[in-house]
């Protein structure tokens, strides 16, 4: 065993896989926020989807300081985090056919939207389906997942395809099944996930290009700032104002 503590070897295998997608993503993370860019000043809306542990990085860049206040989050009743009881509900209707169609179709997206689905293995039937049934609607997808799994599990969806398959941009986030980056002989099973800080900071990283993008083309990017600063909260009502129409989160 190294001489590293266990914290210190997650941190280091967190940021070993933070260092891979910079490196090997940046191409990708240059056109999700490009796409975000052109779908903000077309007049499009911007919607982020996640199940399970998947949504925690959708939720983080949704009325977020900081952040565009554009970003939207799609809900899917019992998926959305673990609020929902059993827990293991939520994983049980990830596999459900038909659930994203009922989903898009009561949805506000319409054509000319973006929207970012997170599935860390993408091969469940819900995220499958609704990064099919998004772009049948005219709708950009962007898929952040691990593509590992396309190679090492079999796709739940009746198709036999991967969120990977159905996207107009894929974000690899690198992460290898099974998520646990440590091991240890005494302990039966790998632990310390790190898929959320990775998935994360990939989120983060797209929101800040697209931010970009915008200002480079003379457009004042729709940012929050926070409410816990000087006019912080007089600042997110003319934001909130302005873009009225393409804010979900408020109604």
């Amino acid at each position: 065993m190294s001489d590293a503590t266990l914290a210190d070897q997650f941190f280091d295998a967190a940021i070993e896989l933070l260092r891979r997608v910079r490196d090997e993503e940046a191409e990708a993370v240059t056109a999700a926020g490009t796409l975000l860019a052109d779908t903000v000043a077309d007049g499009g809306r911007l919607f982020a989807f996640g199940a399970g542990h998947s949504s925690l990085p959708a939720q983080d860049v949704v009325y977020r300081a900081g952040g565009l206040a554009l970003m939207n989050l799609l809900a899917v009743p019992g998926v959305v985090g673990v609020d929902v009881m059993p827990a293991t509900l939520g994983s049980a209707l990830e596999r459900v056919d038909g659930l994203a169609s009922a989903v898009l179709d009561t949805s506000p997206l319409r054509a000319g939207d973006a929207l970012v689905i997170i599935s860390l293995s993408g091969r469940n039937a819900l995220p499958v389906e609704m990064a099919m049934k998004a772009r049948a609607l005219g709708v950009k997808v962007i898929g952040l997942t691990s593509v590992a799994y396309t190679t090492e599990t079999r796709s739940r969806h009746a198709s036999g395809t991967y969120l990977k398959d159905h996207c107009d941009i894929v974000l690899d986030s690198k992460i290898a099944v099974g998520d646990a980056t440590l091991t240890l002989d005494t302990v039966p099973a790998p632990f310390a996930p790190a898929s959320t800080v990775v998935t994360s900071a990939i989120m983060q990283a797209v929101m800040a290009t697209a931010a970009g993008c915008l200002a480079e083309r003379g457009i004042e990017p729709p940012l929050l700032r926070s409410g816990n600063v000087g006019g912080g909260h007089d600042w997110n009502g003319r934001v909130m104002t302005e873009y009225a129409d393409r804010i979900f989160y408020r109604r």
